[in-house]
């Protein structure tokens, strides 16, 4: 590594893979001595709709989608070493994404490689290897139109000159260097990797050329990395499967044992916020043939990241690590990148109870919400029904939400980004407030989710227990809502 330029001579990569190069997994594969890693794939089209969001809670830069999904999140701690991965077919699109995020990575890299259906059949990834013009396109607008390096990954193709002649094309962009992923389009990975035509490219060209593909075949501790380049020349090498089942491939030392490997994953997850499914996957991937073994079969059965930290008997760190975010969420650093000047004065509103919280979807079953509590809590008290007055800001039109409960009023100090999760933010705040179950996963289970799994199970035939369940699942409304 060379102050913020990217050196691609000697190092090692951890590769994106598919759901797998989220933040957790990057950082793990840093601490054990990849020089460089890759984001998953990305596609230019959602990259374009997102916001860059300063998380403070967990500082992290997010990009978030319309629907409030974090599609990319990266931290200081990787600034300098992760590539952000697109997959385009489009320059502009892909120009307009590489400003978008050009100054929270090291690098931007196109995906010409990926033969899923997914990718090819919007004209990215290896359908691009078709079309060597839009290629040069790409390339050649992203090294002119952005200041750091740009790299891509390519397959072979079917003959070597074929695939030298557009390498050298690709040279001629400018780029930082071209990953080839040793095998065609249409092989998978029990196909053996053809090192001969990677080394036979690395002679031809000067660019920097990384070898990709070597995973279980080749690479299987870490001095068969050493040994990957050697065989095909290359002047660095790209780990893939291989790193995903064991990121500590990346250690000189040795591998470690892969129980231990995983709870330093889990400890990045839980720190990070990580999505629990995604969580859960990179670890069954991990674990492999042992998905049967007493510990896969618990994990297999873990519906949120308490489950998976309760299954590694890792539940203390679990709640120091929530405690501690609510700790900073309550001290004001609200993760939605306002400043205390962003915020009108608290004091203008004397007779509002306040609280820092935020509706974490992730907490709850999925037929169940803090709304739905609040609710069931009034009728059973013979109240008047929650109401809600909600606010847009200006500044980045996210929400605030006021609920009035017995004529007194509460609202979360924290703003959100839809109008329904600032309500149920404003619902959490009078629950606690009055000390009332809000629903979550780790409290006890209620009288209410009891009547609500009795409900779902008795109309799960119906056309009205279907739509129940599946938008409680898909968009988190309540139930009361959807009748």
């Amino acid at each position: 590594m060379i102050g913020a330029r990217l050196c691609f001579q000697d190092v090692t990569i951890l590769a994106p893979m598919v759901r797998v190069g989220t933040l957790p997994m990057r950082l793990l594969a840093l601490d054990y001595g990849a020089d460089i890693v890759y984001c998953e794939e990305l596609v230019d089209i959602k990259m374009m709709q997102c916001k860059r969001v300063v998380n403070d809670v967990l500082q992290t830069v997010d990009f978030v989608a319309p629907n409030e999904r974090v599609v990319f999140q990266t931290c200081e701690r990787e600034k300098s070493h992760v590539v952000f991965q697109m997959g385009t077919a489009d320059a502009g699109r892909a120009l307009t994404v590489a400003k978008l995020i050009e100054d929270d990575v090291a690098g931007i890299d196109i995906n010409m490689g990926c033969p899923k259906d997914y990718s090819t059949k919007g004209g990215m990834g290896a359908a691009l290897l078709s079309h060597p013009d839009k290629i040069e396109a790409i390339l050649s607008t992203l090294v002119r139109g952005v200041s750091k390096p740009v790299t891509c990954k390519i397959r072979i193709l079917p003959s070597l000159e074929e695939t030298v002649a557009l390498v050298k094309r690709i040279e001629r962009t400018g780029v930082a260097a071209v990953a080839v992923h040793g095998r065609k389009k249409e092989e998978r990975p029990q196909h053996p990797v053809h090192c001969d035509i990677i080394r036979a490219i690395a002679a031809a060209v000067s660019v920097p050329v990384i070898a990709n593909g070597g995973s279980q075949e080749r690479i299987r501790e870490f001095g068969d990395i050493a040994a990957f380049r050697r065989a095909t020349g290359a002047a660095s090498v790209m780990v893939a499967r291989a790193a995903m089942w064991n990121p500590s491939i990346f250690r000189p030392e040795g591998a470690l044992p892969l129980g231990d490997v995983m709870r330093e994953y889990i400890r990045h997850a839980v720190r990070y916020d990580n999505h629990y499914s995604n969580t859960k996957y990179c670890l069954c991937q991990m674990l492999r043939e042992l998905m049967e073994s007493p510990l896969g079969k618990q994990l297999h059965a873990a519906q949120s990241t308490q489950d998976i930290c309760e299954v590694f008997e890792m539940s203390a760190f679990y709640e120091r690590c929530r405690a501690s975010r609510e700790a900073r969420r309550a001290s004001g650093e609200s993760g939605t990148g306002e400043t205390p000047a962003q915020e009108e004065s608290e004091g203008e509103e004397p007779d509002i109870v306040r609280m820092a919280v935020r509706f974490d979807r992730r907490e709850y079953p999925p037929q169940i919400t803090p709304k739905m509590f609040l609710l069931e809590w009034c009728r059973k008290e013979r109240l008047p029904q929650p109401g809600y007055q909600t606010v847009q800001r200006p500044l980045d039109r996210f929400f605030r939400s006021v609920v009035t409960v017995d004529e007194k009023r509460y609202r979360s100090t924290l703003w959100d980004k839809s109008k329904k999760l600032a309500e149920q933010s404003a619902a959490i705040v009078c629950l606690r407030t009055l000390g009332l179950p809000e629903g979550r996963l780790s409290e006890a289970e209620s009288d209410l989710v009891r009547k609500r799994k009795r409900e779902l199970a008795e109309d799960g035939g119906s056309p009205r227990g279907v739509a129940l369940s599946k938008k409680h699942i898909c968009n988190g409304e309540d139930a009361e809502e959807l009748r």
